[in-house]
């Protein structure tokens, strides 16, 4: 896997500053309710946002504070506390789950000799959810301790331990009770005290807290089979909390995440963290991998870990680079959200910024003369971002999914004229973007393509005006 590019605070500062405007170009584009996102970068919040709506009803507008449901988050938590438990010799990673889960034996005698670290990797051949799991459409309640018993007799295991990687909720449901036998407590308790006051981490909590209901973002249905949205209730999932039932902020994910980058102290010390952050299952070849708790992938030239989540009406997605302390996280409130396509996006953005920084054979230029050309602008055809990444110009899609996969590299010519220096061949390389600017700024750019391109929210009206004359008959 190649090196990622080093990176600075500076650098991270100035592509999230862009990151920012993406995300919410993004959020519209996509017709998204809502997005939050947050960036560190070792002890530094650099970034946290919100944009679009927490309650599209109440036309109640999203902020970094709202809490989400971030779901399968949870067992990046449980996998922590376990880890916390070994260290502590109150469990053994090759402990028989059985031995921790007094019921287990008899409930499903093929599942009690599973160990608690193929449970934590999702190798113990374990049901996802059981075969009757309309608790995930809000049919009925998520289940308490009796319920989860009678899945596990009813189907827990489906295949042989370690037959190969397997996503299980029951399984990290378990893992739930043998933190609770292991530490004496309620799992929800030993969480709370040993991970989330540890940290600080006061948006975050284990399960549903009704004395903050008014803080959750409303949660929405997917576009796919319907043209509009539903909100959808938010309900407790009581012993599936292990596996699913944590809420937080984009902000307190990033400082939970720091911890574990190698070297902080603050959890679990740096061989809990490797073991917890090592391949042992590959998940889709190449991409992306199942460590103890943690989601392993490959995002551009960086190794990054962490979780998805994906809870009726909030779909979320955050990562950390253990090396180098990048922490980016971004939560959405729709089913169907693109947290993790977002993410990833945002990664990319920082690592483009980086790479113009290691690559030294450009001539320096002042940062007031390359933001002098800087702007969102529109054609018909389309968005251009002209944009600084550390200390370069690039043309940018915004609509992008990826908008660093093929920038477009912008270099000074004179006071009005760029250079399209390295771009895509069918983005125009060799010829050149000419501005009008004047006292207000950038008023037209001609170019790429030979079409005009006009400030964004100026084209945006102008297309406005073009349809209301067009339904009036005009």
């Amino acid at each position: 896997m190649p090196t990622p590019p080093p990176l600075t605070a500076a650098l991270v500062r100035s592509a999230a500053a862009y990151a920012e405007h993406w995300l919410s170009f993004r959020r519209r584009y996509l017709r998204v309710p809502g997005v939050q996102a947050a960036v560190g970068f070792g002890d530094e919040e650099v970034l946290s946002t919100a944009s679009g709506h927490a309650d599209v009803e109440s036309d109640v507008a999203l902020t970094p504070d709202h809490l989400f449901r971030i779901a399968s988050h949870s067992k990046t938590f449980t996998g922590t506390a376990v880890m916390q438990l070994a260290e502590a010799g109150a469990l053994r990673l090759d402990d028989a789950v059985g031995t921790h889960v007094d019921w287990l034996e008899d409930a499903c005698a093929d599942l009690a000799p599973v160990t608690v670290r193929e449970l934590l990797a999702h190798g113990g051949g374990v049901t996802r959810d059981g075969d009757d799991a309309d608790h995930w459409q809000l049919d009925r309640p998520f289940p308490d301790e009796a319920g989860l018993r009678a899945v596990v007799e009813r189907d827990g295991s489906v295949l042989p331990a370690n037959t190969r990687f397997k996503y299980s909720n029951i399984g990290y449901a378990l893992l739930g009770l043998v933190v609770e036998s292991a530490s004496g407590r309620s799992y929800n308790d030993y969480v709370r005290a040993k991970i989330v006051d540890r940290l600080d981490l006061t948006d975050t909590a284990p399960e549903l807290d009704p004395a903050r209901a008014g803080d959750l973002a409303t949660g929405y249905s997917a576009l796919s089979y319907a043209d509009t949205r539903v909100p959808i209730d938010h309900v407790d999932t009581r012993a599936m909390s292990a596996a699913t039932g944590f809420t937080s902020t984009a902000r307190d994910l990033c400082r939970y995440l720091s911890a574990h980058v190698l070297g902080a102290t603050r959890l679990l010390t740096d061989g809990s963290k490797r073991l917890m952050q090592r391949d042992e299952w590959e998940v889709k070849e190449g991409e992306t991998w199942y460590g103890l708790g943690l989601s392993v992938s490959r995002t551009g030239d960086r190794r990054m870990v962490g979780h998805g989540g994906g809870y009726p009406g909030h779909a979320t997605r955050s990562m950390v680079d253990p090396k180098a302390g990048l922490a980016v996280s971004v939560l959405t409130n729709a089913i169907d959200g693109p947290a993790a396509e977002l993410a990833t996006g945002v990664v990319k953005l920082i690592d483009l910024t980086a790479d113009t920084d290691r690559d030294g054979d450009r001539d320096a230029v002042a940062p007031e003369v390359l933001d002098r050309f800087c702007g969102r602008f529109a054609n018909l055809w389309g968005v251009l971002d002209i944009v600084r990444l550390g200390d370069r110009l690039y043309g940018l899609s915004p609509a992008d999914a990826d908008p660093a996969e093929e920038p477009t590299e912008l270099a000074v010519e004179d006071a009005d004229t760029l250079l399209i220096r390295e771009s895509s061949g069918l983005r125009s390389p060799g010829e050149r973007l000419t501005f009008e600017i004047d006292d207000r700024g950038v008023r037209a750019i001609r170019g790429r393509g030979g079409m005009t391109y006009y400030p964004y929210d100026e084209f945006s009206a102008r297309m406005a005006d073009r349809d209301r004359v067009r339904l009036a008959g005009g």
